[in-house]
């Protein structure tokens, strides 16, 4: 209730209180008010007023000027008696306080107030906004929107998120701002009762159709919020600023009426329209308004079919004088840029092609995901254990199925059980829901195509579904008739991050300044003396308008503030020398009419540059201009470069010789030279600038330009020498800095050549580089950007570039038909894969031979990169070649999407080729999708219909285009552009799907706050830290009952579990969560949270071996791999999945003690502790070795560093994989100036020694190589594709992907140039130096001891060789030990175990368990960790003087440690019962084996036959082009020498018949191994092709001895008749001795 109203006015249509207008005398409050609180509120109001654009100082002297003149005219009309125009007692004009938001009329407390029709809040004076008119701008009660009550437990939410960014979290806090504000009308966000939307359009775009919107209490889209917290005037809130009024919604007469007794008898009632005439009526003189803070999102009003309303002052004419003084500022709708209008339309179009009734692009939930083709086709043979849960029947139903069977043959089947009469049952009735997962299976799909199906086959889950009915499916995310009928716009769903203060002034505000200018001008223009005071105080009114129109002063003010004598505040430039001329009054009329000229031109220029809301002139329809081809214009391209505004002071001391380099590209390849300007200096006119005034002319014509082609303009300057003596001056070199650029297009988004003076606000140079991608829209984001003024030609028609017709012929030859050295010459620069190294005698030679090329259809990309040009004569050939070229696949057609391709015929041709992908497929190259839109000259693009028609159709893609998208809000350079793209996509999508959008924001923005939180803490005080800020979680689950995870949208939890949340000790501190599933059937959901740490570079690293797994499968090779999810939510955070059942390399070597690391068992240890059974464990080193195989290729390739043994984690079943990806394309992590990662990749003694399965090589290491190279070859066969992926991500602003030397890493490693065997060579040597390394071992230790501070004190000790802990009330209390006998131990072979018997109470049997030795001592060692010695019996020596495997040492240690377990269990109970003494007597699998075991050899199934084979060697023989090639692959099953050791094999050839020993040929020898691995090939040149089947080859296997005495360890002849050649012929072949039958 307003203390000055006896009556609250209640706009019901809008649940809101209107801020009530006063009218009547208003003199009583204004002399009632203190000092300090006039001091106080005046204090305030700057606050708001300086967001204006204006500084304290501008506005202080706008002020005072106005005040002076006030009182001028009060004291003329004291004078003269008059009292013309006013209808009651006058009241001062201006308030005393500094705050012009001047206290207002009243109206009397009878007096009715008018209603405001349509539901609109009065808004107080001339539609602005009631929170300002309060002295000092804060908002009053009334002006608040009704809120739903808080729910229980005094929680509500309170801004929506989806606007988040890093700097508007500093202060959202504390605003009402989100998305459902932003969202609060328009296309699908209009709040009941605001207008629709205007159906007037600029002309060149199609009409729309405003849609009618109801009324409502309250807008329907948004949850319930709480108390408004205090707003930020930057932000556009609908709930509480609603849209202008229309002037049929006020009492204008009433309004004009009061306002009249402020403006005093200058204003009298000129101006006032008959009252039959609402619409155009004006509004009262501005100076009695408090300036609005402009919101950039405007409500558009309705136009009436009259002229515009005026929305500010009347035009001003002094006196009788008719010359040009008026002016008109009309507020214009948001299709005023005609590219956004024009994309608004495409969105209309677009979203009415699927309607909210097509349910199958409209199904309202997430569908389980499908796998390609060939992995399809491989999972068809499998049989598949399905279990089907359903409320039909009490227990679940269990199915064996193939994996060829349909899931609604399935369902079919689970009916049956459950249903009687299934005549009337439809199928398509029912859903199968993922159980744990909200997603569902496709009724047509099959089994084996489910991702979630060979997922579970994968690793051996259960496969386990719910059988639900589709009528009771939530469809809350499915778009509704309501959104179908909204329209779309951008500025009610744009993302709104912090805007830049000084570029958007409202129209109150700079009406404010213009009355100020007028008024001063009038006085200028009646001044008889004074004139210098007058001059000095009309120039201030200039530099106060100049100033908040971004501080540009443009030739034509500089020309006018010339005609006026010098003053203090303008010295430097050209003045008025003689000032007596302007004692004539007809000179001052000329320099005024000419500087009001010239203000309202800046007033028209600042509109048209910064899409203002307001504009000078009424927008009428223009007739169109007559249009010319830009192909046939022979003129040259030229413009005029004026100057340089808002030039730092701190450059003017800095720098010296400005000027500018401005160079024309197309697709980043320039057109001709750089063109420069002169050098000037820093002037100081208004403001400092740079003053150039020069005529820029390339050698280019217009019709030689390529229709992308665009302008860049860089500033540089000379820096100043630091201050010295003359010959230090001398001798220092000056260097040239470049200090900003800017990019435009040359031709708009309708083809047109531009013209006409622009504003281009300069980006900032990079130190260092100039980045990837430049964007093509000028930096309007920053409120200090330095802006470049260019004059373009203009004339009186438009220069359009129109798209010409392909050509008719194009010629097409076979490859064969070149002659061979240009088949060499040209097969060479193919194998470059990408065109990123294409020099100018490749691009040369590709053209020329384009035809012959076209069987390659991957060349594409290359071919069109070597076109000479793209002007418009070129085109027709090009896209002749375009349209005749092969079909590209998904891959290929990526290429065409990098910045190197701009031309948008091309373009368009890339996305159909890619508009057949699979959604899956499509989410796999979704982040460099998003990326290629900043490589589109304009915003609406083929891209964007594809992605938006993708995203419509399935909530996955939308949820992840959707964090994508924002994700690139932070990109600086790019908002603009992702901010409107975010905007279509949330028109697209419904409410259901925003409102789910903004929950996961604001549940991300929780987290981010605890993760804060967490890591600020000190480390003792962190988990009470967490659990703290996990309450508000639980807050956050109690307003919204449910949320779905950035991760993955098919994750619907509920809640959260704190007790079972912690974090983890590195230095980012990440979360661990447990989430609860909404889905009771499903287990918690667990993740990780990291705040600080920037995720996107880990996500593109998944994602890159994410498809590298999909390229092995689909060529038939499972590599085991565990691909897990991660997704970043912003700059510096972001969610990762946590893997269960997963330790990490370190956790498990320090269970062997800190040098563990060192150790070769740890590995084989621990998984043999988890897969106790023969069948499990062969299993588990199975998945071993093709996981391990899997990263060291995927980790080689990409260059991943920093990869210590706490970044490499191994499953319980076998599978390894890597996290962390910190550092990747080869960005070593560094100690010092030694880098840490030394080796190729980390492949290390212990991994091997699983492999082997023991420490000796084994031929399952022959098998691991094998993996490992065919897997690179078969990545190797797509380098082009990751090329591609890569090159996409250039621009993304990942530090360690910036520039070509990234990439080129990649390539390098990838050696595209070479055949598969020398790259099988290649990769055989890195394993070898992977393995031999020393510095990875080494690295590990070093993180071990680094790690160690970090060791917690409730991280107890366990044993590593025992699965799980057990305790004395687990297992009962032991009443004795004691060590029966030895027996040779089974898990080595070697040494002995102690056969201990335990008897504990209550249980009647007494238990047997072998311990060795060695496991007795890790017991005493881990146990002293926890207890001191003096607790503890000692424990015998380890020392051993002789043989310390004999039976004897075993008798000795056998009472040695019967005397220990006597004592340990009679120690004190803290020590005899704890869990690790109850641990290590519990018994394990091997306890229950009958008696020892020998050891079974890795080598069973290749041992040699028994006879005069003495081994196996595999061979790779090939025959082309007269050479014989002959790979030594590897070499199984040698016999040891004589005495037990194991050879030094090489293998020697000899190419028989070979009378003079010419043909030898040998390999290196492998060191001790009866099982070597060489992998090298030995070559035979000049060889017919018809002596093939004559020649035998003689291999003969020797032991590389000392001094030269070799061992024959084998032999064989291998005839080359069965050769066939261009084959190759891979085989093993068998080893006898000499002269024996094996040997021929």
């Amino acid at each position: 209730m307003c203390p000055l109203c006896p009556q609250q006015l209640h706009v019901s249509s809008l649940s809101s209180a209107a801020p009530c207008v006063l009218a009547g005398p208003s003199s009583s409050r204004s002399g009632i008010m203190s000092a300090p609180q006039t001091q106080k509120e005046g204090e305030a109001g700057w606050g708001c007023l300086e967001a204006l654009g204006l500084s304290q100082k501008e506005l202080v002297l706008a002020e005072a000027l106005q005040m002076e003149y006030d009182a001028l005219s009060r004291l003329k009309q004291d004078k003269s008696g008059t009292d013309s125009g006013q209808s009651g007692p006058r009241t001062p004009a201006r308030s005393k306080t500094p705050n012009p938001s001047i206290e207002r009329p009243r109206p009397a407390p009878s007096q009715p107030l008018p209603t405001p029709a349509g539901g609109s809040l009065l808004r107080g004076l001339s539609g602005s906004d009631p929170s300002l008119n309060q002295p000092g701008g804060s908002r009053s009660p009334q002006s608040v929107t009704s809120r739903a009550p808080p729910p229980q437990g005094g929680y509500v939410k309170e801004p929506l998120y989806i606007l988040d960014s890093p700097e508007v979290s500093k202060f959202r806090d504390g605003l009402g701002f989100g998305l459902g504000d932003s969202l609060g009308s328009g296309s699908g966000f209009l709040s009941k009762g605001l207008p629709s939307l205007p159906d007037d359009v600029p002309p060149t775009l199609p009409p729309r159709t405003p849609h009618p919107v109801s009324s409502g209490s309250e807008n329907p889209f948004l949850p319930p919020r709480g108390p408004a917290a205090p707003r930020n005037v930057n932000l556009f809130t609908p709930d509480v600023d609603p849209p202008k009024v229309t002037s049929g919604e006020l009492n204008y007469d009433n309004i004009n009426e009061s306002l009249s007794r402020l403006n005093g008898s200058r204003q009298g009632l000129r101006g006032r329209r008959p009252s039959g005439d609402q619409s155009g009526k004006p509004v009262a003189r501005s100076k009695t308004l408090p300036p609005q803070v402009p919101p950039r999102t405007y409500v558009p009003v309705p136009k009436s079919n009259k002229n515009h309303r005026r929305v500010s002052a009347d035009p001003v004419s002094l006196g009788s004088r008719m010359n040009g003084f008026g002016y008109e500022l009309f507020q214009v709708s948001e299709e005023r840029d005609e590219e956004v209008a024009a994309f608004c339309h495409m969105l209309d179009v677009l979203r009415a092609a699927y309607p909210h009734s097509d349910s199958s692009k409209n199904g309202g939930f997430v569908w389980s995901p499908s796998v390609g083709l060939e992995e399809l086709h491989q999972g068809l043979g499998v049989s598949v254990k399905v279990t089907v849960i359903s409320e039909h029947f009490r227990e679940p139903l269990t199915f064996t199925c193939d994996g060829s069977s349909t899931v609604d043959l399935l369902i079919y089947q689970t009916l049956c059980y459950a249903q009687d009469d299934l005549d009337h049952m439809d199928v398509d009735d029912y859903l199968l829901k993922v159980c744990g997962h909200d997603e569902f299976l496709n009724n047509a799909q099959t089994l084996a195509g489910l991702e979630f199906v060979q997922q579970c086959l994968k690793f051996d889950w259960d496969v386990r579904l719910v059988l639900t009915k589709r009528a009771s499916i939530n469809t809350e995310l499915s778009r509704t008739k309501e959104d179908d009928e909204t329209m779309s716009t951008m500025n009610h769903s744009i993302l709104l991050q912090e805007r830049p203060i000084k570029q958007t002034v409202t129209r109150e505000a700079l009406t404010l300044l213009l009355d100020t200018f007028h008024n001063e001008a009038e006085s200028f223009l009646l001044s008889e003396a004074e004139l210098p005071l007058h001059v000095e105080r009309l120039v201030q009114s200039v530099k106060a308008l100049c100033s908040s129109l971004a501080a540009v002063e443009t030739p034509d003010v500089t020309a006018a503030l010339s005609q006026l004598p010098a003053c203090p505040c303008r010295l430097q430039p050209k003045v008025l020398k003689d000032a007596s001329v302007l004692a004539v009054r007809e000179n001052r009329d000329k320099v005024v009419e000419k500087l009001t000229a010239a203000i309202l031109d800046l007033v028209e220029l600042y509109c048209s540059t910064f899409n203002a809301n307001f504009h000078t002139t009424a927008q009428s329809r223009c007739c169109t201009a007559p249009v010319q081809e830009a192909g046939l214009v022979n003129n040259v391209l030229s413009f005029n470069v004026h100057a340089a505004h808002r030039i730092p002071i701190a450059w003017a001391a800095s720098y010296e010789g400005f000027f500018l380099s401005c160079s024309l590209t197309h697709g980043g390849a320039e057109l001709c030279a750089p063109q420069h300007t002169s050098k000037q200096a820093v002037s100081k006119y208004l403001f400092h600038l740079v003053v150039w005034d020069q005529r820029v002319c390339f050698p280019v014509q217009i019709n030689q330009l390529p229709r992308e082609s665009q302008l860049t303009v860089t500033l540089y300057a000379s820096s100043l020498p630091p201050p010295g003596g003359a010959e230090e001056k001398g001798r220092q070199r000056r260097s040239i800095e470049a200090l900003g650029w800017v990019t435009m297009p040359l031709f708009n988004f309708r083809h047109v050549l531009t013209c006409g003076r622009k504003l281009l606000g300069l980006w900032p140079s990079a130190p260092g580089g100039t980045g990837n991608a430049r964007t093509s829209s000028p930096n309007f984001s920053q409120p200090d950007s330095v802006i470049l003024q260019v004059d373009f030609p203009t004339s009186s028609f438009e220069v359009r570039f129109s798209t010409p017709s392909p050509a008719d012929f194009c010629p097409q030859y076979d490859f064969s038909r070149l002659d061979t050295i240009s088949q060499i010459q040209l097969q060479d620069v193919l194998h470059k894969k990408a065109v990123f190294w294409l020099t100018v005698e490749d691009k040369r030679l590709l053209w020329e031979k384009k035809a012959f090329c076209q069987s390659e259809s991957a060349a594409l990309p290359l071919v069109l990169a070597s076109a000479p040009c793209w002007e418009w004569s070129c085109l027709p050939d090009i896209y002749a070649l375009l349209n005749q070229w092969a079909c590209l696949g998904h891959q290929d057609a990526l290429g065409l999407l990098h910045a190197s391709f701009p031309d948008q015929e091309l373009r368009r041709t890339a996305v159909q080729w890619m508009d057949s992908i699979s959604d899956p497929e499509l989410l796999d190259f979704l982040p460099q999708l998003v990326q290629a839109l900043k490589y589109e000259c304009y915003l609406d693009s083929s891209l964007v219909r594809f992605l938006l028609r993708r995203a419509i159709g399935d909530i996955r893609i939308a949820h992840y285009l959707f964090w994508l998208l924002k994700d690139n809000l932070q990109d600086s350079q790019f908002s603009a552009r992702y901010q409107h793209l975010l905007a279509a996509l949330l028109c697209c999508v419904g409410r259901g799907l925003r409102e789910e959008f903004d929950r996961q924001c604001w549940l991300v923005s929780v987290l981010a706050t605890v993760a804060h939180k967490v890591r600020d803490a000190s480390p003792s005080s962190r988990q009470c830290v967490l659990r703290e800020g996990l309450e508000e979680m639980k807050q956050f689950f109690l307003v919204n009952s449910s949320c779905r995870l950035p991760l993955n949208p098919a994750l619907l939890v509920t809640g959260i579990n704190i007790q079972s949340c912690s974090f983890f000790n590195s230095n980012a501190v990440p979360l661990k969560l447990s989430f609860q599933n909404l889905d009771p059937r499903g287990d918690n959901i667990n993740v990780i949270f990291k705040s600080g740490d920037d995720l996107r570079q880990d996500m593109l690293t998944l994602q890159v071996i994410r498809i590298m797994n999909k390229i092995w499968i689909q060529e038939g090779l499972d590599m085991r791999m565990v691909i897990f999810k991660c997704f970043s939510t912003g700059r510096g955070r972001g969610m990762v999945e946590m893997i269960p059942q997963a330790d990490t390399l370190r956790k498990i070597q320090v269970e062997h003690g800190v040098t563990g690391s060192f150790k070769d068992r740890p590995l084989a240890d621990w998984l043999q502790k988890h897969n106790p059974t023969d069948e499990q464990y062969d299993k588990a080193v199975e998945n071993f070795i093709f996981s391990c195989a899997g990263c060291c290729v995927a980790t080689y390739i990409l260059g991943i560093c920093d990869r210590h043994n706490d970044n490499i984690m191994l499953k319980k079943s076998g599978h390894m994989f890597h996290i962390d990806f910190g550092k990747f394309l080869g960005h070593a992590q560094m100690f010092g100036n030694i880098k840490r990662d030394r080796a190729p990749f980390v492949f290390t003694s212990d991994m091997a020694y699983v492999i082997n399965g023991g420490d000796k090589p084994s031929s399952r290491f022959h098998g691991f190589v094998d993996l490992c190279c065919e897997a690179y070859n078969l990545i190797r066969k797509h380098t082009h594709l990751f090329l591609n992926l890569l090159g996409l991500m250039l621009s993304c602003g990942i530090p360690e992907l910036s520039d070509l030397d990234d990439l080129k890493y990649v390539y390098d490693a990838l050696r595209p140039h070479e055949s598969e065997a020398d790259a099988t060579m290649y990769f055989t040597r890195l394993i070898e130096s992977s393995l031999g390394s020393v510095a990875t071992k080494l690295n590990f230790f070093i993180h071990n001891l680094a790690q160690m501070k970090f060791a917690s004190s409730e991280d107890r000790p366990t044993l590593s060789f025992a699965p799980r802990v057990h305790t004395a009330k687990s297992d009962g209390l032991i009443r004795n030990l004691y060590i029966c006998r030895h027996i040779r131990a089974a898990s080595t072979g070697k040494g002995y175990a102690f056969v201990v018997k335990v008897e504990r109470e209550a249980q009647q049997e007494t238990l047997l368990v072998q311990r060795t030795f060695e496991e007795f001592h890790e017991l005493h060692t881990k146990l002293r960790l926890i207890f001191p010695s003096s607790k503890l019996p000692s424990f015998p020596s380890r020392l051993v003087i002789g043989r310390s495997r004999g039976e004897a040492m075993a008798d000795r240690r056998k009472d040695e440690l019967n005397g220990y377990v006597w004592h340990l269990i009679h120690a004190a109970p803290e020590v005899a019962q704890c869990d690790l003494v109850y641990t290590f007597f519990h018994p394990l699998p091997r306890d229950e084996r009958p008696g020892p075991v020998a050891a079974k050899p890795a080598e069973v199934l290749w041992s040699p036959a028994a006879g005069k084979e003495l081994g196996e060697v595999k061979l790779s023989i090939s025959y082309k082009n007269d050479k014989l090639f002959i790979m030594v692959m590897h070499i199984r099953g040698l016999q040891p020498l004589q005495d037990g050791t194991d050879p030094d094999p090489y293998v020697k050839l000899y190419l028989l018949p070979d009378p003079q020993k010419t043909s030898k040929r040998k390999t290196k020898a492998a060191r001790r191994t009866c099982n070597p691995t060489y992998n090298e090939m030995l070559v035979y040149e000049r060889i017919p092709r018809g002596d093939l089947d004559q020649r035998v080859i003689h291999l003969r296997v020797l032991g590389d001895g000392a001094f030269w005495e070799n061992t024959l360890l084998g032999e064989t002849l291998i005839p080359l008749k069965r050769l066939v050649p261009g084959q190759h012929w891979v085989d093993w072949h068998q080893l006898g001795a000499a002269g024996s039958d094996s040997a021929h």
